[in-house]
Parts: structure tokens; sequence; C-alpha cells
């Protein structure tokens, strides 16, 4: 399927979703009841497998071309001191990331995927959610159009193009913008959403929980995509229109932590099902992000109390999604093996 050039809100990209290819799950499902291992020993990874061909389209699922979208942005809510690390530091990494040196650089390495930092919003914070909206409707949709536009490229060569997508972020402060785009989204208040971060605590943890509460007070109670206008960031945005671009053009996706699970929770409230094409890489250690998975009923493949993003957690997911095709694809069948049950 083709996508559509004009198709770029995310009201617009949340229409007419394309749904798996059934006969192609179905095929991997059954040849996983039949390959030369117990019945059900490796239940989950044989989910995993039907899962990658139904959205591959293909009975035969691989990752070859694993790609990663790390979109980075600048937070107006910084200046409330609810973050470890100064701003500046969200340029830094964009450019550590571009030229090779940051630690999704060298975990995409040994995965066999290629990187690339979106910049949607460095050096032009969105507006401080304690006080003012984080974007208006223009800047949002810009955002969105952006995430967008980068899962075409991908998409782009048919040669190279991404067989699996690793959608990640980089935003001194955007745990805070992720908190209270959750609470808005899911229900609850900021001492149900807010974690460390960065590694805040003492008086700078209390300040944080504060700044989110006097958001949500701000903005009350709004639709999920206006509550990601609102409240979210530009990276957050432009991760919501990536991972829903990726439905449309049939590409599965690997969420990352607490930030990129709430960017597209807003998704999954406005159209149920709308998240049926992403798996959750891992369960970070944001005390939010258990919550927020079993609230859009994910289950992360991985448990390792990583709090980095980048898309990092995610990456560390995808050989086991690899190994997973594997083991139903490449591995006989009992009837080919000439063992009868």
């Amino acid at each position: 399927m083709s996508p559509d050039s004009n198709r770029n809100t995310l009201s617009d990209l949340l229409l007419e979703l394309p749904t798996a290819d059934q006969a192609a799950y179905d095929s991997v499902a059954g040849r996983a009841a039949h390959v030369l291992r117990p019945a059900g020993a490796l239940a989950r990874l044989d989910g995993v497998a039907a899962w990658l061909a139904g959205w591959q389209r293909s009975d035969s699922p691989r990752v070859g071309q694993p790609h990663v979208i790390v979109f980075a942005a600048d937070h107006g809510v910084a200046v409330e001191d609810v973050s470890a690390y100064p701003a500046d530091v969200t340029s830094a990494m964009v450019d550590a990331i571009r030229n090779g040196a940051a630690t999704v650089n060298a975990l995409a390495e040994q995965v066999g995927a290629t990187v690339e930092a979106v910049d949607v919003g460095v050096g032009d914070s969105t507006g401080n959610i304690r006080v003012e909206d984080a974007m208006n409707s223009e800047s949002f949709n810009a955002a969105v159009a952006a995430g967008v536009d980068a899962v075409r490229r991908c998409q782009a060569d048919q040669t190279n193009r991404a067989d699996l997508l690793v959608v990640g972020e980089m935003g001194i402060a955007n745990s805070t913008a992720a908190a209270a785009v959750a609470a808005t989204v899911l229900g609850g208040d900021a001492n149900d959403w807010v974690g460390p971060g960065t590694g805040v605590t003492g008086t700078a943890f209390s300040r944080k929980r504060e700044v989110v509460q006097a958001a949500l007070d701000r903005v009350g109670r709004v639709p999920p995509l206006e509550a990601l206008r609102r409240l979210g960031g530009f990276e957050l945005a432009a991760m919501a229109g990536a991972v829903i671009e990726s439905r449309h053009c049939q590409l599965p996706v690997v969420l990352d932590g607490f930030i990129a699970t709430a960017a597209v929770s807003p998704l999954a409230i406005v159209r149920p099902g709308s998240l049926d094409h992403c798996i959750a890489g891992h369960c970070s250690a944001e005390p939010g992000h258990e919550r927020m998975l079993q609230a859009l009923q994910l289950d992360p493949l991985l448990r390792l109390d990583m709090r980095l993003g980048e898309g990092s957690g995610a990456l560390l997911a995808v050989p086991i999604i690899e190994m997973a095709a594997a083991a139903v694809v490449d591995v006989a069948t009992f009837e080919e093996w000439g063992i009868e049950r």
C-alpha cells in the first residue's frame, strides 16, 4: 500500500488502518505447532514469529534490515529543573548519535541496524507545560509530519527498505512531558506517573511531581490527541506520527521505553487496535512504564531495568525477534523429518 502524501495529521492517519496478513500469520503459527520440539516449548517466541509474519505479509519472516529512528527535541519545561541534566545535553547527544558515538550506535552495530537521528526541535523548545501548551496546532502537525516523513524515507529504497523499525527519542525533560501525557490519556495524577527519569531524587523529584500536577490541573480532561499536543513534545508527536505511518506501510515496530510508549498511548485510546503492529521491546525502570504497558495490553519481551532511551531497550529485543522467526522458519517439522507423532 502506497502512503497517501496528504495524510499527515494524526486524526487522518488513524483512518482506514490496514490489517495484518492473516494467511501469513496462520501459516507461521501452524508451522510453529509442528516443528521439531515439544508443543508450546517456545510459545511466546512462536507468537512473536507469527506476529512478524502477519505484518511483513510473508510466511518466511526475517529481520534483515532493522532501522532505528531517534527523534530529538528540547522541552520548555526543562527550565523548571525537572531533570538531572541541562537542556543542552540534547544537542550534544544528537551530535554523538550522528557521529556513531552513542550507546544506540554501539548496540545497533551488533544487530546490523542502521540509525538515523531526526532533529524535530533541538534549539527551538516546546512551551513550558506548567504554564502553557507545549505546541500549537501548526507545530504539532509539523512534528507529526516529520515522523511520517522519516518512515517514508526508510521505506523509499526498495533494495534497502527497513523490515523492522525501532523508534527512540532524545530530549532532556521529556519524561516530565511523557508523565503528563500518560496521566491525561490513561487516568491518574502526577503521583501515579512521575518517576526519576534521568535520576532526579529528593527535592528535585518533588518539584517534578508538582510541575506535572500543575500541568494536569491547567489542561484538565482533554481528548487524547489534544493531550499529546498540549502536554507532550515535538519528539513525542513525531514518534506518534512515525508509528502510525509504519502501520500504513505495514512495517512492524518495536516500542522502546516509558517516553516512546507514552507518545503512542493516545493512538491506542482513540483507535483501539492501532498498535497491533507494535511489540513492546522492554519494560523500563521508570515506575509508570509497567502501568502503561498493562493499560495498553502490551507484554514486553525484556525486563532489564533500563532507563536510557535512544531506542536502546527496543534494540536489545531485535535479536529475540530475529531468532523467534528463525526458530520457526528454519527448523524442520516432524513431518519433514519423517517422524510420526
